[in-house]
């Protein structure tokens, strides 16, 4: 049974640490990672947790605890990762149409790199040679995720080193002897499909012979986890059973083993998240009654980014009579959260909760409209601690000179 807090947990919290607020679970997160390592018992894998869905240096600590990796998208993630106590060795840095300077600055952290660019793989190559080991990512033109905007394997994607350029590629490790130990594709987010999963396997061990030093096939993540109702999310079991066996045919074939990892984020704290808001004000209209809840796109942007649902649910009166809702934000622009959304009866003050907030919700906030960021909190041991303060005006300011 899956970890969750009460509504009467959550409704306490919100009194408590006013809202809107961001609530985590610390167990949920535990949970989905064992879930992960028996999935894959018996192979040889790791996991990276992806920093990106959720940094929050006290989420970041406590996956590290758990004896998690955590996979980085830029340099400051990656110094994030190393401040929150992660080993350089557990850290992985994988970037995107970044400068070489960047890429400088993570090598001399001492941790793993993946380059995505053969631009950059050339200077790395020119610079640290046979010295320092560094993954490619390649793009292996495969369609696959939610939607476009998080479809990002395909052949119009801007990531990744496409694979016709197969023969440059080489041609630049063997004038810059460079060591190549990984090779990386991720093809989106919210991959249902196992069979997705398996064509990129398929493709890496495909050319996995060209890369005699090679070590690591980094499969990225895009583990998709249920949002709406009776909703379905990846077989991770299957998917499990597939890697290893695909894995182990690998090596006796060949006569080399070679190591899975994968790169999980919204997998990891999608579900240990809850957005605690309260209706300000109910507007009927003639074909909806808008709940006007105390926050908006500048706090979620995922429903109006990527038209994305999220289960809401009214926790403070959650046997009222159902009726149905266009729940909306207090940002100047439309900032729908749900249309028609059917829920126990909204009134004035009533708290609603949005499910599956953990993951690229705060996040990808704002002070759009020169509005406060929220607060967060973590929930562990059945202990609730403020774990980022909520803004105040010289939260505005910072950085400004006046």
């Amino acid at each position: 049974m899956a970890t969750e807090l009460s509504y009467e947990q959550l409704s306490a919290l919100a009194r408590e640490f006013g809202t809107p607020l961001y609530v985590y679970h610390a167990e949920r997160i535990k949970e989905q990672y064992l879930q992960l390592l028996t999935a894959f018992e018996g192979a040889d894998v790791r996991f990276f947790y992806a920093a990106k869905a959720l940094t929050n240096i006290n989420v970041l600590r406590y996956v590290n605890s758990i004896g998690c990796n955590v996979d980085c998208s830029s340099v400051n993630e990656a110094k994030l990762a190393l401040h929150a106590g992660f080993a350089p060795q557990n850290v992985l840095y994988t970037s995107n149409n970044v400068s070489f300077e960047e890429i400088e600055e993570a090598q001399s952290l001492g941790i793993h790199i993946n380059i995505d660019s053969i631009s950059n793989l050339r200077k790395f190559g020119e610079k640290f040679g046979h010295s320092y080991p560094v993954g490619i990512r390649l793009r292996p033109n495969i369609m696959a995720g939610g939607n476009l905007k998080i479809s990002t394997g395909h052949a119009d994607s801007k990531f990744g080193i496409p694979l016709e350029n197969m023969a440059e590629l080489q041609q630049v490790i063997s004038e810059t002897n460079l060591f190549i130990r990984t090779l990386h594709i991720h093809t989106g987010s919210e991959i249902k499909d196992v069979d997705v999963f398996a064509k990129g396997i398929e493709v890496l061990f495909d050319i996995a012979s060209q890369f005699p030093e090679l070590e690591v096939i980094d499969l990225g993540g895009g583990f998709k986890v249920p949002y709406k109702p009776g909703e379905e999310g990846t077989n991770i079991p299957l998917l499990g059973q597939k890697v290893k066996e695909e894995f182990e045919r690998y090596a006796d074939t060949h006569g080399r083993k070679l190591q899975a990892w994968f790169e999980p984020g919204k997998y990891m704290v999608s579900e240990c998240g809850y957005f605690i808001t309260k209706v300000n004000v109910l507007k009927p209209a003639v074909n909806a009654v808008f709940a006007g809840v105390d926050t908006g796109l500048n706090h979620l942007i995922r429903p109006m980014f990527y038209g994305s649902y999220h289960r809401i649910e009214n926790i403070s009166n959650p046997s009222g009579e159902i009726h149905t809702y266009n729940v909306v934000g207090n940002i100047c622009e439309t900032d729908t959260f749900a249309e028609h959304r059917p829920l126990p009866e909204v009134r004035e003050g009533d708290y609603l909760v949005f499910r599956n907030a953990g993951a690229y919700c705060f996040e990808m906030s704002s002070h759009y409209n020169s509005r406060f960021k929220p607060a967060e909190v973590m929930v562990e041991n059945g202990k609730a601690r403020l774990i980022r303060k909520r803004d105040e005006l010289k939260d505005l300011l910072l950085g400004q000179i006046y």
